[in-house]
């Protein structure tokens, strides 16, 4: 990340020095064993063989908070070839969907192998660093690619930087960006469902590379891992769940609420309560903090 600096201010003001893994192998045992952290992607396998014929091996496989199978390349410095390797691998994990099947059930058991998420595989590509050509050839891909950046600093301390992500799907115009509703909102289920459709429209308005991930129980928006998900409307409200540390938020009454540690629909610990147009004027800032932090 040529662009961040970071500065020692313990006795002084010193500059850790960005840094390179020695070898690829190092980044890859790092992320592997906080995959979940950094990535937001639950570990399944490491070199995963690709049988004889295929003749490769996969360096990571997961799967992400939504069910989606995720392919994970490293890369030590800059490669030009790990998004055709990960395209590679990637290739043939649709073509065996079943031998996936089994690896997350003997890794997270039954419940988790059938609600994997085939039609939206991902694929990480964790690199040194990243032309301009490869942000322009995964936008190219219908495919869901993130490109992302390591530096270690020191010896203690890594950052992660994505660079670009590419959603998979047809490009769209722009959103503009709203602050509201258009329209002052209708009573009843009709004015609920609009409130769903107005909050959709302010999470996806809020920057690039932003993916809407649909499931049965929730749709969620991923910018690398998940920082909303939103629950179908309910008779008088709508459910949206943040990636934000309540603990750090000002909770409101019948508005805002922790829910870290209690089972819901959805990922996040922070759950926000849509009743009205002022109630989603409210959570805009809310939003655009758990995009942020994502």
């Amino acid at each position: 990340m040529p662009e961040l600096r970071l500065y020692n201010t313990n006795g002084g003001v010193t500059e850790v020095m960005p840094r390179l893994a020695g070898a690829e192998a190092d980044v890859q045992r790092l992320v592997e064993a906080n995959m979940e952290a950094l990535l937001g992607v639950r570990f399944l396998a490491s070199e995963y063989s690709t049988g004889p014929i295929h003749a490769g091996r996969i360096d990571s496989l997961g799967i992400d908070e939504n069910g989606a199978p995720v392919v994970v390349e490293y890369k030590r410095g800059t490669d030009p070839g790990v998004i055709h390797q990960g395209l590679f691998y990637l290739s043939w994990l649709l073509d065996h969907r079943a031998e996936f099947a089994h690896l997350v059930r003997d890794r997270l058991g039954a419940t988790a192998a059938a609600q994997v998420l085939w039609n939206g595989p991902r694929l990480i590509c964790v690199a040194g660093d990243f032309t301009r050509y490869d942000v322009h050839a995964i936008r190219e891909h219908r495919r869901s690619i993130d490109l992302v950046r390591y530096r270690f600093f020191g010896r203690d301390l890594i950052g992660l930087e994505a660079v670009a992500t590419a959603t998979g799907r047809t490009p769209q115009g722009r959103r503009e960006r709203h602050t509201g509703l258009a329209q002052p909102m209708r009573a009843g289920r009709e004015g609920i469902a609009e409130l769903a459709a107005a909050a959709d429209e302010v999470l996806l308005g809020l920057g690039d590379g932003i993916t809407k991930v649909q499931r049965k129980t929730y749709c969620a928006y991923q910018r690398l891992r998940n920082f909303a998900t939103i629950c179908p409307p309910q008779r008088t409200k709508v459910l949206v769940y943040l990636s934000l540390d309540p603990a750090e938020v000002d909770l409101g009454p019948d508005f805002t609420r922790s829910v870290k540690g209690l089972g819901h629909h959805g990922t996040g610990d922070l759950e926000v309560r849509l009743r009205t147009e002022r109630d989603l004027e409210r959570a805009q800032e809310l939003f655009r903090a758990s995009y942020a932090a994502a």
